[in-house]
């Protein structure tokens, strides 16, 4: 089975390259995947150089002037990235015999929408609803996804991992957020619709009647945010078209199309530079990243609000990527199931285990979420990531794919 250990650059550079590949070696994986191109966090790194590593957003290599030149968005260039971290790691990663793929976050960029506020997300009110989100109907963060890409392709990767190419729920990501308002499941996901000029003008090409759908968004959470009670239950079709309308669901739904166009493009590039593509779904994440206690509604069934077509999807990228966040193996089994009938069984399912907390508690249970991943249909399980776990943590690995 295919497998790889998920690291990021400061944490080989901080413990040497030869201790940290040597031992992920160990765990019997066949490769690793590398942030190339990483967000900005603040990580607990509790065997690294430093206990805390601040990562900072952008590239771990220069921009190339071919791809980037003329646009108007070019990524951040990381610090050390002139010592060309990825080619040692391509080099380091091929005498053991390890594969190498490239991780990177499309769409979630402070510093860009930060500088170019337009490009990120509008919610209902017209507001700029964070600066790291850029809205992936924006003609220039489509030619800027499509140019990371390949980029990152370029590197001599065997894999392109694409996290963030999709949009983003409400206050994902945002560490400082407050709000002093209770937000139910449904108000929340209204409150994280993008409504900028260009998801509107793609809506309305689609038969939608977009501006009826920013109006009663905005309605419904003013009067939440005026002291309505907030609406309960988890956020399906049905329970939003009774509760906002068949405008809103609509144009909820016509927000795949802007994210498997996009993913297309990015697909179709990468190719073209000898790699693949590996689209991650975010959807895991959001429903299990906090405590591994996902509600009930499956990954795969709940990915389109996120504007994420499984089935369209499973015709035009190689390789899917699923975030497991479940402490339950059975659990995992189910969503690995409903995304293998969703992108059909010629499609690579690489599913992201969590081998501690707050996911997994023992060796055994990390044992039985990979038998749970294989005996669901999938080709793949990584495991994130190896700067934040102890290394009794990470010792669980090799027994889980062995046993």
């Amino acid at each position: 089975m295919d497998s790889s250990v998920y690291v990021h650059v400061e944490d080989v550079r901080g413990e040497g390259s030869e201790q940290v590949l040597d031992r992920i070696a160990g765990y019997g994986v066949t490769g690793v995947t590398v942030a190339a191109a990483s967000r900005r966090t603040r990580d607990v790194t509790p065997h690294g150089s430093s206990r805390v590593t601040v990562r900072g957003d952008g590239a771990h290599f220069a921009p190339p002037e071919d791809l980037f030149g003329g646009l108007r968005l070019v990524p951040p260039v990381q610090a050390g990235a002139e010592e060309e971290p990825l080619a040692a790691l391509r080099r380091a990663t091929a005498e053991r015999g390890l594969r190498l793929h490239g991780w990177a976050a499309f769409l979630r960029s402070a510093p860009l929408g930060e500088a170019c506020p337009d490009v990120t997300v509008r919610n209902c009110f017209g507001d700029a609803a964070s600066a790291e989100d850029l809205c992936p109907s924006h003609p220039d963060v489509r030619l800027y996804a499509v140019a990371l890409g390949r980029a990152v392709a370029r590197q001599g990767v065997d894999g392109v991992v694409a996290e963030a190419l999709h949009f983003a729920p409400y206050g994902q990501g945002c560490r400082h957020d407050r709000s002093a308002v209770p937000l139910g499941p449904m108000d929340a996901f209204l409150f994280g619709l993008c409504f900028c000029g260009f998801c509107l003008r793609r809506a309305a090409d689609l038969g939608v009647d977009a501006g009826a759908a920013r109006q009663e968004c905005a309605r419904i959470v003013d009067g939440v945010l005026g002291g309505d009670p907030p609406a309960q239950g988890e956020v399906t079709r049905a329970a939003l078209t009774a509760y906002a309308g068949p405008e809103v669901v609509a144009y909820a739904r016509a927000r795949s199309e802007t994210v498997t166009s996009l993913v297309s493009e990015v697909s179709a590039a990468v190719s073209a530079e000898g790699s693949r593509l590996v689209f991650l779904d975010g959807t895991g994440s959001v429903k299990g990243y906090a405590d591994g206690l996902p509600s009930s509604g499956l990954a795969a069934h709940d990915s389109w609000q996120l504007g994420v077509d499984l089935v369209a999807l499973g015709d035009l990228v190689p390789s899917l990527g699923v975030l497991a966040y479940a402490r339950d193996a059975a659990r995992i089994a189910d969503d690995v199931a409903a995304y293998r009938r969703s992108t059909g069984k010629d499609r690579e399912l690489r599913v992201v285990l969590r081998p501690g907390p707050p996911d997994t508690d023992s060796a055994d249970r990390l044992a039985a979420k990979v038998r749970a991943v294989r005996a669901a249909g999938a080709g793949a399980v990584d495991f994130f990531a190896y700067g934040l776990l102890p290394y009794p943590i990470l010792d669980r690995i090799p027994g889980a794919l062995t046993g």
